[in-house]
């Protein structure tokens, strides 16, 4: 059964397999290089309320993990967050990106100080896109050609969710 949760600790060795699988095969984050272990859980000790990491768990297999991470070290964009959504690539296409990104904005709104989300979307992925147009995202620009990946020059869609009026 699927269970959707705050992640913990024991779960980042699977997250840091989702992700680094993403860096080799996918232009769905711009990174390149491979995460250590110790970077995955500086990178998950460094958070705090306003940005929490979910994870879909089946069994104790973690299938895909959601997280909203700070959208500028300057403190007059603390109420912004970027969101980040991840699945195994086995288990794409069976709605856990859909659940996973619910359960993050519900979070956001429930138990956060956040006012919006935002999300950078690279070209080509258009499920993402509808995906986040279904949860209320609306398109912001494009930023054309903005990163370089696997010798091809990317532009990336920018949306924005609002969370409070």
């Amino acid at each position: 059964m699927l269970e959707l949760r705050a992640a913990q600790l024991s779960d980042l060795e699977q997250i840091r397999a989702i992700y680094n699988d993403a860096i080799l095969t996918t232009v769905a984050t711009f990174d390149t290089e491979l995460k250590s272990q110790e970077d995955r859980v500086r990178w998950f000790c460094e958070r705090d309320e306003n940005f929490p990491v979910w994870v879909a768990v089946e069994n104790t297999t973690v299938l895909g993990y959601a997280a909203l991470s700070k959208w500028s070290e300057r403190k007059a964009y603390s109420i912004t967050a970027e969101v980040s959504l991840y699945v195994e690539v086995s288990n794409r296409g069976k709605g856990i990106g859909k659940l996973l990104l619910n359960a993050i904005i519900k979070r956001a709104i429930e138990a956060t100080k956040l006012h919006s989300i935002i999300a950078r979307i690279s070209e080509g992925n258009e499920q993402s896109i509808y995906l986040h147009e279904l949860n209320g995202f609306k398109l912001m620009g494009v930023m054309k050609e903005a990163g370089s990946k696997f010798g091809k020059l990317h532009s990336v869609s920018f949306m924005q969710k609002m969370l409070r009026e």
